[in-house]
Formats: structure tokens, C-alpha cells, sequence
């Protein structure tokens, strides 16, 4: 496969909006907005290239690249610490249990109360594969890449990471759970808000947006069966978060409700069974299917390839070699595909 992950460039912009402009709204980390995207990419390349281990909410943007062709298939992104810029807003399901002695009756009713619980968190995000690409275990590199990109920058990133995942939007683009809540405070469709906030941040929503919690039994049906819920085509995300150690502890996205998961950073499976080694042999013809990167900051580079670890050191296959830019002598991280 000639398929390797990168760090973005400015000259990523274009093929970065043509993939936003596919999204299909709700995915407010890829807005298709080139000044949006513009300083993104800018926020990014400030990011890897500053030095230090401090954590300072910063944005890594990586992009996948067909190496044969030139052509960039997909994207996603790490956001160092969230809520560093303005507060990070989230709705956290509670419950309430009030008893009647008169009435001999119990009763105990879920709220949606608006919180900032998970500022300081980091963040996997922005996750975008070409439709065109979506087969060969791509969307599986373009997610775990990003934990290798931890491990190997781990002092950079906090110690919880959560993900959030896109939540139901209808045939015409609106969201039932935004049209239940948001929209009625804000006169904006759910396709103008998620614009709004990809573009200027959401800081509208601390101006207001109620504080009080929120019956979920006052809203109407189709915003609370859907609470929590990924969208369809996030389905095969959240499994792939479940299996890294990601559970879903009652946060949902404040537009959407899509489910928001966290896991320590130090116990998702790919960060924390990641291998570092030298390299000792760049022509391995068998081995065991991983995922290999090498390289620290904008030199992160990250592909498919097969390895065997060596008391010494760890064999790779040429082709890998060739994608990364490696050599014997040469460290790189892996985890097993």
C-alpha cells in the first residue's frame, strides 16, 4: 500500500476544501471555509514547529497522501487541550430522583445540564476519509496514526482524550436535537450554528444558551431518541474508539448530540502497546501487519508495513522504509495492525 500519513501544509488547502465541501455539515473541524482552513493549517505548522513539552492547546493537522500519485485522500487532527481559547462546552446527562410521601411516588427524570468538564482534555478529531478511498484498512490508519503520534509527542497531549462523534442529522441537513434545544434561543438553523461555530468558535453559546438543565422528557421525540446517538456513518468510528479503551460516559455534543468518548491517554490499547526500536533491517520480506512511524513533529510521517521485533532492535519492509524515509539506525514506533 503507498499510502503514508503526513504533517499538513499550507499546500494542503485546496484538497483539504474540496474534502470539506464533501462532509455533508455537522463536522466542524473540517468547515468548508478557506479562511477557516487557512488558519487551521497556519495554527498547525506554528504547532509543529514549536519547541518545548509544554501544553499549550495547540492544533496538529495530518493529512494522508497517495505517495504514488501526489494526492491527499483524507485528513484528521489532535487538538492538544480543549476549553484553552474559550470554555468547551458539552451537555453531561444527569438524573434527578424526587419522592412523594403523599403520593407514595418516586420519580426520577434525566437532565441535559451544560457543563465544561472536559476542558484540558486532548482531542482526536477531524477525522475525514475520501469516499473514493474508503476500503484497505485506510480509515483505520488515518485514525490510529494519531496514537502514534501521541506516543511519540506524549508530552505534548493531557491526560484524558476524548472524541467526539457526529450525531443524527435528518435528509435535509438539520438536527433534530438542535432544533429541540438550540434552535430555540438562538433563530439559527442547525446548519448555520454548526457553521457559525466551526468559523468563529463557540462562544455565542455562552452567551446564550440557557444555564438552567434541560428535562430530556419536555423534548419532543425525535430529539430524545437520538441523544447520544452517532450518526450512521460514525458507526464504524465508535467501534474503532471502543476497541482503543473509549467508553461513552453520558457527554453529548451541545448542536447535535452525538456522543462524546474518553479514555486515559496512557490506557488507550494503541498509545499504550505502542513499540519503539531502532531500526536494524529495512528488507524484511515477512512479518507481522503493522502500523510504522517514525519522525518528531512536521517530520511525522506514518504507513502500513510489516515488522519483527528483535531483541536489538526491529526489522521493517523495504516498501515501509521507503514511505517513512528510514534507515537502519533510525528509530520508529509501531503497534500491531
Amino acid at each position: 500500500m503507498s499510502h503514508v500519513m503526513r504533517a499538513a501544509t499550507a499546500e494542503d488547502l485546496q484538497p483539504l476544501y474540496e474534502m470539506a465541501k464533501l462532509t455533508g455539515g455537522g463536522f466542524t473541524n473540517l468547515p468548508p471555509d478557506r479562511n477557516s482552513l487557512t488558519e487551521k493549517l497556519a495554527g498547525s505548522d506554528a504547532a509543529f514547529a514549536r519547541e518545548g513539552d509544554e501544553i499549550e492547546g495547540e492544533t496538529f493537522v495530518l493529512v494522508l497522501e497517495n505517495a504514488e500519485t501526489g494526492d491527499v485522500r483524507g485528513t484528521c487532527q489532535l487538538f492538544t487541550a480543549v476549553g484553552q481559547n474559550w470554555p468547551f462546552y458539552s451537555y453531561r446527562i444527569t438524573t434527578l430522583t424526587q419522592h412523594s410521601k403523599e403520593l407514595d411516588r418516586t420519580v426520577t427524570a434525566e437532565l441535559l445540564s451544560l457543563v465544561n468538564d472536559l476542558g484540558g482534555c486532548s482531542e482526536v478529531g477531524g477525522l475525514f476519509l475520501h469516499p473514493g478511498e474508503r476500503a484497505g484498512g485506510l480509515g483505520l490508519l488515518l485514525a490510529r496514526s494519531r496514537y502514534l503520534f501521541i506516543a511519540s509527542h506524549r508530552e505534548r497531549f493531557g491526560e484524558r482524550i476524548l472524541a467526539e462523534l457526529r450525531g443524527i442529522i435528518d435528509e435535509r441537513g438539520g438536527s433534530p436535537f438542535w432544533d429541540a434545544i438550540g434552535g430555540k434561543f438562538f433563530g439559527m438553523s442547525f446548519q448555520e450554528a454548526d457553521e457559525f461555530n466551526a468559523i468563529h468558535g463557540n462562544q455565542f453559546i455562552a452567551d446564550l444558551m440557557p444555564k438552567h438543565p434541560v428535562y430530556i422528557a419536555m423534548l419532543d421525540e425525535a430529539a430524545r431518541k437520538v441523544i447520544g446517538l452517532p450518526h450512521p456513518s460514525g458507526r464504524a468510528a465508535m467501534r474503532m474508539l471502543e476497541n482503543e479503551g473509549f467508553a461513552y460516559q453520558g457527554y453529548v455534543d451541545i448542536f447535535d448530540g452525538g456522543p462524546t468518548m474518553l479514555a486515559p491517554t496512557d490506557k488507550v490499547r494503541s498509545i499504550a502497546g505502542a513499540h519503539q526500536g531502532t531500526v536494524d533491517n529495512i528488507s524484511l520480506e515477512k512479518g507481522e501487519k503493522a502500523l510504522l512511524a517514525t519522525g518528531q513533529m512536521k517530520d511525522f510521517r506514518c504507513c502500513y508495513g510489516a515488522r519483527e521485533v528483535r531483541e536489538d532492535g526491529v526489522a521493517i519492509d523495504a516498501q515501509a522504509a521507503d514511505l517513512l524515509g528510514v534507515s537502519a539506525g533510525d528509530q520508529v514506533w509501531s503497534i500491531l495492525r
